[in-house]
C-alpha cells in the first residue's frame, strides 16, 4: 500500500485527461493573487452558461461522443467505430455526468462519482485501490472528477472554460461534505494542479484503460483548502438550492430539472 501524505495534501479539481486549455496554463504561471479582469471575465461567461445533469439515453450519448471527439484530438483514445467513450463507471448510483452549455452550445463535459462506504466505486478506487479503499473503508468519502472532455472546436474560444467546468466540482463538495477530492492526471499538468488548487501528488503513475498515457493520483483534503479557493476565485460559489438542483435524486417519474443557471453571481460580494 502506497502510503498517503494528508497532512499538506489539498484540494485538486480536475481529471485532467483532456488536458488544459492554452490560457489556463497561462493562468498557472500567472501571480496567485486575486485578478478582477479574470474573475469579471469568467464571471461574465457564467452569464451565458447552463449545467444539465445527463441522464437519459440522448443526452449521454452526446457527452460520450464529445469525450470520444476530444479524446482523439489529443490522442487519448484509439479510433473507434461507434465514437463514444463510456465505461461501467457512468452506471453507477453515484455517478454524475454533467454537460457545460455555453450559448446554447455543447462546450464541454465533467463526470463525478461520491464514493463512500455505500459506494465505494469511482474511478480513483478503480484505478489506485491500495490508495483510496483503505480511506473510503474506514469511513471517509471521496469526490472524484474524471472524464473532463472539451469540444475541440470550441474550447478555444473560451479561455475560463476549465474554471467553468470545475466549478460543478466544488458545488460537490458542498453538497455532499466529501473527506477528500481526488482525481487522475496527466504528468506535465501536475504544475498548474499544484499551483492554482494546491494539491499534491498520491501515488506514482499508472496505466489507466482505455486512456493511452499514464495518469497519476492527485487530491487532498477538501476542508482545509476550499476557503482559500473560493475566497481567491468567487466565481466558484454556489448557493444550496442550486447544489441541490445539480445532485439530488428525484423521486422515480419526476424528471429532473432540464438545464441549471450557475448562481455565483448572488454570493460573490459575500464572500
Amino acid at each position: 500500500m502506497v502510503k498517503v501524505d494528508v497532512g499538506h495534501a489539498a484540494m485538486v479539481t480536475s481529471t485532467g485527461l483532456v488536458g488544459l486549455k492554452p490560457g489556463a496554463e497561462r493562468f498557472a504561471r500567472e501571480p496567485a493573487k486575486k485578478s478582477s479582469s479574470f474573475i469579471d471575465g469568467v464571471m461574465a461567461l457564467l452569464e451565458r452558461t447552463e449545467y444539465r445533469r445527463c441522464e437519459s439515453g440522448e443526452d449521454r450519448e452526446e457527452i460520450f461522443h464529445l469525450r470520444y471527439r476530444s479524446y482523439r484530438a489529443h490522442g487519448f483514445v484509439p479510433e473507434a467505430e461507434q465514437q463514444i467513450v463510456k465505461d461501467d463507471l457512468d452506471d453507477l448510483p453515484n455517478c454524475y455526468n454533467f454537460a457545460v452549455y455555453i450559448d446554447k452550445r455543447l462546450v464541454s463535459t465533467v463526470r463525478l462519482h461520491q464514493i463512500d462506504r455505500e459506494n465505494p466505486l469511482g474511478p480513483v478506487t478503480k484505478g489506485f485501490g491500495d490508495v483510496m479503499s483503505p480511506l473510503i473503508e474506514q469511513g471517509d468519502s471521496c469526490i472524484n472528477p474524471s472524464m473532463l472532455a472539451a469540444d475541440p472546436d470550441l474550447a478555444r474560444e473560451y479561455r475560463a472554460l476549465p474554471y467553468v467546468s470545475l466549478r460543478l466540482v466544488i458545488a460537490a463538495y458542498e453538497y455532499f461534505r466529501s473527506t477528500y477530492c481526488a482525481c487522475l492526471i496527466r504528468q506535465e499538468h501536475t504544475a498548474f494542479y499544484r499551483r492554482i488548487f494546491g494539491a499534491r501528488q498520491m501515488s506514482p503513475e499508472r496505466a489507466y484503460p482505455p486512456i493511452s498515457i499514464p495518469l497519476m493520483l492527485f487530491g487532498g483534503v477538501c476542508a482545509r483548502e476550499f476557503g482559500p479557493i473560493v475566497e481567491r476565485f468567487p466565481f466558484f460559489l454556489s448557493t444550496r438550492s442550486e447544489q441541490r438542483m445539480l445532485f439530488e435524486r428525484t423521486a422515480s417519474g419526476i424528471s429532473a430539472p432540464l438545464t441549471i443557471l450557475p448562481t455565483a453571481k448572488y454570493l460573490q460580494h459575500a464572500a
